[in-house]
């Protein structure tokens, strides 16, 4: 568990409390019941991480929503979005093993996390990460409930394939953009699990070993 449900389970069993005592315990159940459910919410499962080569997993749970080309500084990218709802498991992990390249936080606005100009518009995270043999930015962004992005890396940080990064509270989108020429293994709807689903496989180079040639995904 996220230690931030601490911080709104126990304001929430204190004001419960009190309202027992002062109104008796039926009027408390309101309370408590958002102190059940914001430890619920901040729930931090262990995942299966895969170790097929190239492979480039969620950095959150929920929904596939949008694949689409877009370009980032002129060049042609893969963008996969993902839409969190207030259900979903909000602990976001690395895409990929490698260094963490650069962090930008973006102010913005808060509108629903499903709409499109959300990706540009609202308040982010964006995250560049580079691995051995591509480079993976995914972007931590704010939805309609939604007022912290959580991140505990820093520039320089390397970090491990389906890692725990950070975190988005409540209601939220999660974009991961790809390099082109990435073979993307997921469809609009399907669900998917942070550090444990596969989004993409990135090309893997030729590599020479004793006995002759070894390719990765492709």
């Amino acid at each position: 568990m996220v230690r931030d449900a601490y911080y709104f389970a126990v304001p929430l069993i204190l004001a419960g409390l009190l309202v027992s005592w002062l109104a008796g315990p039926w009027w408390a159940v309101p309370a408590w019941l958002l102190a059940a459910f914001c430890l619920w919410f901040f729930r931090d499962p262990e995942r299966q991480v895969p170790s097929d080569a190239g492979a480039i997993v969620s950095p959150a749970d929920g929904k596939v929503t949008d694949i689409s080309n877009i370009a980032v500084n002129g060049v042609e990218r893969v963008r996969i979005s993902i839409f969190l709802n207030v259900f979903n498991v909000h602990v976001n992990r690395s895409p990929i093993a490698g260094v963490i390249r650069d962090v930008t936080y973006q102010r913005g606005k808060f509108i629903n996390a499903m709409a499109a100009n959300s990706a540009d518009e609202n308040e982010q995270n964006i995250v560049t990460v580079e691995g051995e043999e591509h480079t993976v930015i995914f972007k931590q962004i704010a939805g309609l409930i939604a007022r912290r992005i959580v991140f505990n890396k820093k520039v320089g940080d390397r970090v491990g394939l389906g890692e725990r990064v950070g975190l988005i509270k409540f209601g939220s989108r999660v974009d991961v953009i790809l390099e082109s020429g990435t073979h993307v293994a997921v469809k609009v709807g399907d669900l998917v699990q942070g550090a444990s689903s596969i989004l993409a496989y990135a090309p893997v180079r030729k590599e020479l070993t004793g006995t002759g040639v070894r390719q990765g995904a492709q």
